[in-house]
């Protein structure tokens, strides 16, 4: 059956709530698909469910995903992005011209893992091969059905524009976009129309996904995106520029960062310090939430945190989601003084590090997993900012 909607005391749901720039816990984005979910779409994608069914599979979906959230005790909530392939997917899902693509598109590289070993995804023959259109919003669905059912302020995910350069073949996308700057300038004009529209349906909180910059930090990856024409330091200047753009100008509207080194199946892309990027992008994002990948010795330090806009907020992702490790609240609480250390405590926020299920793949630890630190996350949160 489906949840109810969650009220205040007042009666009225509470969701448009006003800036979340001060909130101390978060979530960066995704949840782990439940079972039936993923039997669901399988069964769709053959024939043998109706799309009216796997709705409500799907709407079941988040709000458990919501209720999982709002009982871990969290600030702000996301649908766990339960309608979505890939944090990313649902542009190329909505939007014509990208030609042919399936999930490998968004998984390809080669992924590290100590524990399960290392994993390698051949980048798919992926182009844009015309000119863009978007067929349908990107996230509204999302947002319209989540922000009726829960009382915390909700969270829609979009990813960076320059990230779809990984669609710009130098050969085949020629004949719609002569060059790249102008393919993701019709990306992020797309973002900046879905930016508009969420706003306009009352979301407070939109966060942009990066998890291309830092691998810059890699000298294979670099290459790989030089190969489209820019080299590392025009990434970060033009990319910055259409992520700002993207943003715009919405008094009253959050707008997070984040940034990572890569999240699949309980493995990663690059390691190095933010140091390179800080000195670079921080200060230029005019986002108020930085949400950094913290959760192990692969981040490198917090020094880079100095970097940041005098009024921006460094959410801290403490909490892996890469293993069923759990953290307890004295070591995130510790961690957290140490980086207080380099900004002050009331612009530091702690999350998890990355999404629990970046697609629908998901990392190797149960929902039980999930929920506990999800809650020692609110716990921490409770003894470091009391």
């Amino acid at each position: 059956m489906r949840a109810p909607a969650r009220r205040n005391a007042s009666g009225r749901c509470s969701n448009y709530a006003a800036s979340v720039v001060t909130a101390r816990t978060d979530v960066v984005g995704s949840l782990l698909r439940p079972p039936a979910l993923l039997e669901a779409r399988r069964r769709l994608e053959a024939g043998e469910l109706t799309h009216a069914a796997f709705k409500e599979v799907e709407d079941r979906a988040v709000d458990e995903a919501l209720m999982l959230q709002e009982d871990a005790g969290l600030d702000v909530v996301t649908d766990g992005e339960m309608r979505r392939l890939s944090f990313q997917s649902q542009v190329p899902a909505a939007v014509d011209g990208f030609g042919e693509w399936n999930l490998d598109a968004f998984l390809w590289g080669e992924w590290h893992s100590e524990e399960l070993g290392d994993l390698t995804i051949e980048r798919p023959p992926i182009a844009v091969v015309g000119q863009l259109r978007r067929r349908r919003s990107l996230s509204g669905e999302e947002f319209a059905y989540a922000r009726g059912r829960t009382n915390r302020v909700l969270k829609v995910t979009l990813p960076s524009p320059s990230l779809f350069a990984n669609f710009y073949d130098p050969e085949r996308s020629r004949g719609a976009y002569p060059t790249l700057e102008a393919f993701l300038g019709d990306v992020a004009e797309l973002l900046r129309e879905e930016v508009e529209e969420l706003v306009g349906l009352g979301a407070t909180y939109i966060q942009l996904d990066a998890p291309h910059y830092p691998l810059l930090l890699d000298a294979g990856y670099r290459a790989f995106y030089e190969s489209r024409g820019w080299p590392a330091e025009r990434w970060l200047d033009l990319g910055s520029e259409l992520d700002n753009v993207v943003m715009g100008d919405h008094p009253g509207v959050t707008f997070g960062f984040h940034l990572c080194r890569g999240n699949q199946a309980s493995r990663w892309l690059v390691k190095g310090g933010y140091d390179w990027l800080a000195e670079r992008l921080f200060g230029r994002i005019k986002a108020q939430r930085l949400l950094l990948e913290y959760d192990d010795a692969r981040s490198g330090s917090f020094e880079p945190l100095a970097h940041a806009a005098e009024d921006a907020v460094c959410v801290l992702g403490l909490v892996t989601t890469k293993t069923s490790r759990r953290e307890t609240v004295a070591e995130l609480a510790g961690r957290i003084r140490e980086a207080a250390a380099v900004i002050p405590l009331e612009r530091l926020a702690l999350s998890p590090q990355c999404g629990f299920s970046t697609s629908v793949m998901g990392n190797s630890l149960s929902v039980e997993d999930e929920r506990a630190k999800l809650a020692t996350i609110a716990e921490t949160a409770a003894e470091v900012w009391a």
